[in-house]
């Protein structure tokens, strides 16, 4: 209890202000605003994909449509989002922020939008740019974290989550997949005699050919300083070993010019057809044996693992070839 006037003003003041606390908190809370609510809601995440389903679900009651689509590149990497289908008639959108683009949103419908909608989606709009803006900010420092430095495709850390997740969802589903492991032959020299200004060019070079060789639903990344690898869902072993002796071939088209003269590769490749139930690192073992064979036999050319059959190589945290 205050023993004294000036206690008892300051303890009245201090009860007073969280009063008016608690009221404001409340109202906030029992605040029904659309443009509030979705405030609340994207406030709570950082997925892009979750950020874009909370914008539609909260439209919908206002504004019908058929579909909203959303495009934009991080880190070279495309990102492309869409929710629900159809629509002949579209609003689109660029979502600009203090000078920076964070993507392209188009909302589609069979008929047309009119005025009062327009503005109630772009005033929607005005609130979601800054919760997509922080996911876009987020998904680059993700993305970099799992890019190679060099040639701009996924690292060794994007590879061995690619590997494990395609391992489970092969158990899940009973779809094949190949894993082609594709090592550069005598790299080193390339950096001894043009210097490694050139070497990284060649591997520039060798990272598009290999998306260029391969489909769009293929995985291409760099695993090592010469090493590469592509997990190819759903295809057999005939399959992708037509793929992994068109990536060979690809390379040794390859031709930097340089002040010493033309600075050109070749490659050898292994393959593996996932076995039914394989683990991730048993998988990599064989394709790995199978590369280490390809360097065996002269370099150039490429081998097949046989199928189930284990490897006491060394597992996907393994070291490196000439």
């Amino acid at each position: 209890m205050p023993s004294n006037p000036t206690q008892l003003t300051s303890q009245l003041k201090r009860e007073q202000a969280l009063a008016d606390l608690e009221r404001i908190s409340a109202q906030w809370q029992a605040d029904s605003d659309v443009f509030t609510q979705v405030s609340r809601k994207m406030a709570t995440t950082l997925d892009l994909r979750t950020l874009l389903a909370i914008f539609a679900e909260e439209m919908l009651p206002h504004v019908a449509f058929d579909r909203v689509v959303y495009n934009h590149t991080v880190e070279g990497m495309p990102i492309h989002i869409s929710i629900g289908k159809g629509g002949n008639h579209r609003c689109e959108y660029r979502l600009n922020l203090e000078g920076a683009c964070y993507g392209d949103l188009r909302i589609f419908r069979r008929h047309r939008f009119a005025e009062q909608e327009l503005r109630f989606i772009e005033q929607l709009l005005s609130i979601a740019i800054h919760p997509i803006r922080n996911a876009i900010r987020f998904e680059t420092v993700q993305r970099a974290a799992l890019t190679d430095v060099v040639t701009g495709i996924p690292n060794k850390r994007a590879f061995e989550d690619a590997l494990e997740r395609e391992a489970s969802l092969g158990n899940r589903h009973g779809d094949s997949c190949a894993l082609i492991l594709c090592d550069l032959d005598h790299f080193k020299s390339i950096n001894d005699t043009f210097g490694h200004k050139t070497g990284d060019d060649i591997l520039r070079a060798v990272a598009l050919s290999l998306q260029d060789a391969t489909r769009t639903s293929d995985l291409v990344y760099r695993i090592g300083g010469e090493e590469f690898a592509i997990i190819l869902p759903r295809v057999n072993a005939k399959e992708a070993i037509v793929v992994a002796d068109r990536i060979r071939k690809t390379i040794e088209t390859i031709s930097i010019e340089t002040a010493s003269g033309k600075a050109k590769v070749t490659s050898s490749a292994g393959v593996a057809i996932r076995a039914t139930g394989e683990p991730a690192d048993p998988w990599f073992c064989r394709a790995d044996k199978a590369l280490y064979n390809a360097k065996n036999k002269g370099r150039n050319c490429t081998r097949q693992a046989l199928p189930g059959l284990d490897s006491d190589v060394t597992p996907i945290r393994g070291g490196r070839r000439s």
